[in-house]
């Protein structure tokens, strides 16, 4: 009985990290809606992401001193580092839209951030099964993370064309391009998660 607590422990810090991940998420939508006091909304983000490299410390440090562990070890590693690589990637896409100060967003990036938004939503719904250990459910949410992947996919690649055909300042170019690559990314990264819980879901359903 005295392990209950720990395993609860981590679906807590899971949970905790899963929404951290969401408000970043949320905030980077904000951002490109509205497209005022950049450096503000930038440090705010920044501030999300700083929390979730404390929740991802914190996980890594539990599975070090914790003998037994809810389900696989390595899967709560993989689990830990890809939601931190998403939070990494927003914040990535958030800074370099202030580092290279770009005065108006694009309806691609704001189409891809709210798609990349309601992803990370469907990831705190999966964690929330996880802990419910509803495994069913959890499969539903990663079908429906691969389908939004695949969405963000195919914008990202319109986004491409639509700015080599319509954009003449290769400088401006390689901005976009940049900023376009790390929402990409952070959708592929959220493809990852929804493997890990597919692979947790095999071992335990």
């Amino acid at each position: 009985m005295k392990l209950f607590p720990k395993e609860i422990d981590f679906f807590e810090i899971f949970d905790r990290a899963s929404l951290n991940l969401t408000k970043a998420a949320s905030l980077l939508v904000s951002l490109m809606e509205n497209f005022d006091n950049i450096e503000a909304r930038a440090k705010e983000i920044y501030e999300v992401e700083q929390e979730g490299d404390i929740l991802t410390h914190e996980i890594m440090k539990k599975l070090n001193k914790t003998f037994i562990t809810p389900i696989d070890r390595e899967d709560l590693y993989t689990l830990a580092s890809r939601l931190d690589d998403v939070l990494d990637l927003i914040w990535a896409a958030v800074d370099r839209l202030s580092v290279f100060k770009i005065k108006e967003p694009t309806k691609e990036a704001t189409s891809m951030s709210k798609d990349l938004f309601t992803t990370t939503e469907v990831i705190h719904k999966a964690i929330k099964k996880l802990k419910e250990k509803n495994y069913s459910h959890m499969q539903d949410y990663c079908i429906e993370i691969n389908r939004l992947e695949n969405r963000i996919d195919r914008e990202f690649r319109d986004a491409l064309g639509r700015l080599f055909d319509d954009v003449k300042d290769p400088i401006l170019i390689i901005k976009w391009k940049e900023i376009y690559e790390h929402l990409e990314d952070a959708s592929d990264r959220c493809e990852d998660v929804a493997n890990t819980l597919e692979a947790i879901v095999l071992k335990h359903a």
